[in-house]
């Protein structure tokens, strides 16, 4: 498969997925409202849920931009901010994920749907590089 195809088929999978988290998301809320309660943020300066809305709203926006231009602006400041944006380096994100047990599938797997789409921006911008 030559590299235009190969990039075309990532953009595919960038707005596939971008739909998808978007159905997710919205999947979540009982989860999330349960979260809010569960895990209030006394001593943090976000909460887990502000934590991943800042995420969301990065990724996404990126996503979006794809979606509609089929470029970036400013994409190399883009590779570095998502390459920054790893999901469970986030300490509240990564505890609650690996911390509670068997708990909240619906919000993990929106986690790891998150980071996915992170990874195929990186790797759609990458492909605008070579």
């Amino acid at each position: 498969m030559n590299k235009l195809n190969e990039q075309e088929l990532t953009k595919r999978n960038i707005v596939q997925l971008l739909t998808q988290l978007i159905n997710a998301y919205q999947s979540t809320r009982t989860e999330r409202q349960e979260i809010a309660i569960q895990f209030s943020s006394e001593d943090e300066e976000f909460s887990l849920l502000e934590e991943l809305e800042l995420l969301t709203v990065n990724i996404r926006g990126y996503a979006n931009q794809i979606q509609s231009t089929g470029h970036i602006v400013n994409k190399d400041q883009a590779i570095e901010q998502l390459q920054a944006l790893r999901v469970l380096n986030v300490p509240q994100i990564a505890n609650f994920y690996f911390g509670s047990n068997g708990n909240y599938e619906q919000i993990k797997s929106y986690i790891r749907t998150l980071d996915y789409l992170r990874l195929l921006l990186l790797e759609y911008l990458q492909f605008q590089s070579d």
